[in-house]
């Protein structure tokens, strides 16, 4: 059983209006015994006119809420209190000022959400360029900030960017991309930094999880053992979604053992 959703936002995310409680009570419900809450926050995100989402964190009414929650369902559940928080190589100082301000969290999850600004899920972010040249520059972002930014303890979603490219996953060909998630993966792995598997792409019309199984496959290769397992749920329902079936089936297919939860900033070791 896997026994930790380790992706999970709520009410303190700008694209969620879940409480924490209605969270705690479905996983409860599903018996899994600890939860991490890993809401936003993304540095220098810009405001989006559209639908006023900023993704900035208050990060001190959120931790007290966590405290009051852990304390409320201590007999229930280990509730561990995480944050994704949004990297590029800009605010790279701001990021390392962000995990030294509050030490008390157990999990960050580091993510890219925007490249110079853009964000892939806004079709203007192909304007000038083909697909597989805008993926590439998402994930030559990526490089860019592993390079610079040690302030996190995994990567996540680490090819969100073909969630949602105009010609869909199809497009997504592991060869055009190679290179470039060796040399991620030569930084992050000697570190001691992990990666994520992200079935939030399962709900949102994806045959596969975030990232590729070719990613999950070369990440092994070269000796990554961290893996975490998140739904990157935005409300109660996702929770663990196709932990069971495709992230189990996924990871025991390529040979790991074990998948990660963390506590205090360190990694647990659990079977799978």
């Amino acid at each position: 059983m896997i026994i930790c959703d380790s992706h999970v936002h709520s009410e303190f995310s700008s694209d969620s209006s879940a409480s924490l409680d209605s969270i705690i009570q479905k996983a409860i419900s599903l018996g899994i015994p600890k939860i991490c809450i890993t809401d936003h926050h993304d540095i220098d995100f810009p405001v989006n006119p559209e639908d006023g989402y900023d993704f900035q964190l208050d990060a001190p009414a959120y931790i007290a809420a966590m405290d009051k929650l852990r304390e409320k369902y201590k007999d229930k559940i280990d509730i561990r209190t995480g944050v994704e928080l949004g990297l590029m190589n800009s605010v790279a100082a701001k990021a390392k000022k962000f995990s030294e301000d509050y030490p008390d969290l157990d999990f960050i999850i580091g993510s890219s959400h925007l490249v110079r600004g853009l964000d892939p899920y806004y079709p203007s972010y192909y304007n000038g360029r083909t697909e597989v040249e805008g993926i590439r520059d998402y994930f030559e972002s990526i490089l860019e900030n592993v390079s610079l930014i040690d302030d996190y303890d995994v990567y996540g979603h680490l090819d969100y960017v073909v969630r949602y490219c105009p010609s869909g996953e199809k497009i997504f060909k592991m060869s055009d991309y190679k290179d470039i998630f060796e040399q991620i993966f030569r930084i992050i792995i000697p570190k001691g930094k992990g990666i994520e598997i992200n079935t939030g792409s399962l709900y949102k019309n994806m045959s596969y999880a975030h990232p590729h199984m070719d990613i999950l496959k070369l990440y092994k290769d070269m000796g990554g053992e961290i893996i975490t397992v998140g739904s990157d749920a935005h409300k109660p329902e996702f929770l663990c979604y196709d932990f069971e079936t495709y992230a189990r089936d996924a990871l025991t297919s390529l040979g790991y053992k074990y998948y990660c939860t963390f506590k205090n900033r360190k990694p647990e070791f659990n079977p799978l």
